[in-house]
């Protein structure tokens, strides 16, 4: 046999050797005696689960999410029918107010622009505060008529006395101010024009009725006196006659017409100047819409070209944004009006808000707006009744139910092609002094006598450190030792 051949079988013999022992200690690793099988599944001994105290700023806010909305919503209606001659005529027609131009949503609407067209007839924006009831024309007098006439002079056609009588002056700058739009001021109906000329018949006849009865007084009148006269000769001759009752019957017969027809010219008289004081060019009803602030944005449209004008037509707002948002109840509990907002968008854009209402105050900030707006001067048309320091849980019954947030943001260009756009609220309630030990609110323990503490782990013993709290926010809390020492690192308990 070579010296090749034994080194082979050499080498074989001990990689067996080798593979043998591998083997075994494998196996060996793997079987275990039962009492080490029992250990093993052995729940470990118990103990408390701790977390560091740490030192840190703390900054407390209630987050929500929250809705871009235009400000200051309200519905917009007609307070009554465009045009004085509005009823139907004789051929039918005009009967019904007809949309012939219907308003446009997102149109920015100012004072002394045209809002729509019914039935071929303007419908026109004022800035005011009484509401337009009524149709305003000659003999008109009263504040809606003063409000009318500022806004006429606002508009450059009105230079007269502001004194809320509706006269000539302020027909005239209406009649302007409707020429300047394209459209002709309303003037006196067919049913005015018939009505005056049965007035002026009616003082015609009567004055007729007195030239009449004066006429056959006066011939009456001669006739006695020639009686008398013959009466004068006769007795001058010596002859005797009987006076004439008759002619005493009827003077006083002829009197009393007199007194009758005087008495009929000066009620007709009387009636036409009553209606000639109110006839002229007039302001309808429906033709025009007093906003407290102009201008006004129209945000929704609810009619179109052709439908009645009756009722609801859409919705104004105002041209500035505001955020509307909804907070649990007992995050509303630490809200104050006036506190600043955080808002960021969904791209990251942030911009600056305050809270301006809470609870039933947000949520009333849609007033009845109906041409006829009865805010108070200088409003936007939400009437809050904010009482600056009060929070919106003062008067809730459930701290758990949500509360209404309404938000307004100075300035509206930096949420520009927002509206409607869904926006994260932050607002910051507190925050802490600087640093101060913070520790999870799982670590605090409050004693039945309203004592709290905290149980540090030093050396695996455990002991109460008496503390003050102050701020929390995200899950921690801020602790000041009022009994013993705690320090940044110190292990606290906040569960077994």
């Amino acid at each position: 046999m070579s010296r090749f051949s034994s080194r082979k079988h050499l080498g074989a013999l001990v990689g067996a050797v080798v593979l043998v022992g591998a083997g075994g200690w494998i196996a060996g690793t793997q079987v275990r005696s039962p009492a080490d099988a029992a250990a093993a599944h052995t729940a470990p001994k118990a103990g408390p689960v701790t977390v560091a105290v740490q030192r840190q700023s703390l900054t407390a806010t209630v987050v929500a999410s929250g809705s871009v909305e235009f400000a200051s919503p309200r519905p917009l209606a007609l307070a009554g029918a465009v045009g004085t001659g509005a009823s139907a005529t004789a051929g039918g027609e005009g009967a019904e107010q007809r949309i012939t131009k219907a308003p446009v949503a997102g149109t920015k609407v100012k004072e002394g622009d045209v809002l729509m067209a019914v039935n071929g007839r303007p419908v026109l924006a004022l800035s005011g505060t009484v509401p337009m009831y009524r149709a305003l024309g000659p003999g008109a007098s009263g504040d809606d008529v003063k409000q009318l006439q500022k806004a006429l002079h606002r508009l450059g056609f009105f230079s007269g006395s502001i004194s809320g009588n509706y006269g000539q002056g302020t027909a005239a700058a209406v009649t302007s101010w409707y020429s300047s739009k394209g459209y002709e001021a309303q003037k006196p109906s067919a049913d005015d024009e018939q009505q005056l000329g049965q007035l002026q018949q009616a003082v015609s006849a009567a004055q007729q009725t007195l030239l009449t009865t004066n006429s056959a007084s006066s011939s009456s009148g001669d006739e006695t006196e020639t009686g008398t006269a013959a009466g004068t000769e006769a007795g001058a001759s010596g002859s005797t006659s009987s006076p004439n009752p008759q002619s005493s019957t009827d003077a006083q017969i002829h009197q009393l017409q007199l007194e009758s027809a005087k008495k009929a010219l000066n009620m007709a008289n009387a009636a036409l100047s009553t209606f000639q004081a109110s006839y002229g060019t007039k302001v309808p009803a429906g033709e025009v819409v007093f906003f407290p602030k102009l201008p006004v944005r129209l945000n929704k449209v609810t009619v179109k070209t052709g439908d009645t004008a009756s009722g609801p037509i859409g919705t104004v707002t105002s041209s500035d944004l505001e955020v509307q948002a909804v907070v649990p109840g007992a995050d509303a509990q630490l809200l104050r009006k006036g506190m600043a907002v955080e808002l960021t968008t969904t791209d990251g854009k942030k911009a600056a808000g305050t809270v301006s209402a809470l609870g039933a105050d947000a949520a009333s900030s849609t007033t009845t707006a109906t041409g006829s707006d009865g805010d108070s001067e200088g409003s936007t048309g939400t009437t809050s009744g904010d009482t600056g320091s009060e929070s919106a849980g003062t008067s809730a019954t459930d701290s758990s139910a949500p509360v209404q947030l309404r938000i307004s943001v100075p300035n509206s260009g930096e949420l520009a092609d927002e509206a409607e756009a869904a926006v994260k609220v932050t607002i910051k309630i507190g925050a802490s002094d600087g640093k101060v030990l913070v520790v999870p609110l799982a670590a605090i323990r409050t004693s039945s006598d309203g004592n709290v503490r905290v149980q540090v782990e030093r050396g695996g013993r455990l002991s109460d450190v008496h503390v003050t709290v102050g701020l929390s926010a995200a899950g921690l809390v801020e602790v000041k030792p009022t009994g013993g020492t705690l320090e940044q690192g110190d292990k606290v308990v906040v569960g077994e």
